[in-house]
């Protein structure tokens, strides 16, 4: 039975409503409260997308970035694979999410697409494949650094990016240009993205 289907049938069976409201003295608690009811009855759980996601990942290397429920209805489902998303893929993910969840979607609009290019990275995997790529940190104190990243530890969600400053260097009058590596944890910047370079 579809979400809206379940509501409908709430809405109309009175005495469900009677047995909700005797327990609410307020009226504005009764409107509340019920709204409440209806919106937790509607939403599918988002676990239950996400366990079908992962079994359709399980057939290639594409992992999952996000999932997303808006308030306008929409499940956004956002994956990446180290050498670009196919486009093909994504409508066989919407096909297989379909299947596995039938009505359970209800009148969710679904879309499946790819991680955006200059996106903040939400998954330690983004920072794997971009190892050896020009990146955007923007730290919590709100200091934006710009550098190459260098290596993602396998067993932290800590990341290691070379950025260039200007150093005295012993012997050298003025300061030069060196190569600096500035180690983050990806919880503690706003975020880190792949910088696009227009040359």
């Amino acid at each position: 039975m579809s979400g809206r289907k379940y509501i409908r049938k709430i809405l109309v069976d009175s005495e469900n409503l009677r047995t909700f409201a005797a327990v609410q003295r307020n009226e504005r608690l009764q409107r509340e409260s019920l709204i409440l009811v209806l919106i937790n009855v509607y939403m599918i759980d988002k676990n239950i997308i996400e366990k079908a996601v992962e079994e359709w990942l399980q057939n290639g290397d594409y992992y999952l970035v996000d999932v997303e429920m808006t308030a306008d209805d929409r499940i956004v489902i956002e994956i990446d694979h180290a050498d670009g998303v196919w486009i093909e893929d994504c409508a066989d993910l919407s096909r297989h999410l379909q299947e596995t969840l039938g009505e359970e979607l209800g009148d969710y609009e679904l879309e499946v697409g790819s991680a955006g290019i200059g996106q903040p990275f939400k998954v330690k995997q983004q920072y794997i494949n971009h190892i050896g790529k020009d990146v955007e940190v923007l730290q919590k104190n709100g200091q934006k650094v710009q550098g190459i990243l260098k290596e993602v530890d396998a067993d932290s969600d800590q990341f290691v990016v070379t950025v260039k400053e200007k150093r005295h260097v012993e012997g050298k009058k003025r300061p030069v240009i060196v190569d600096v590596d500035k180690t983050f944890g990806m919880a503690d910047v706003k975020y880190c993205k792949y910088l696009l370079a227009f040359k």
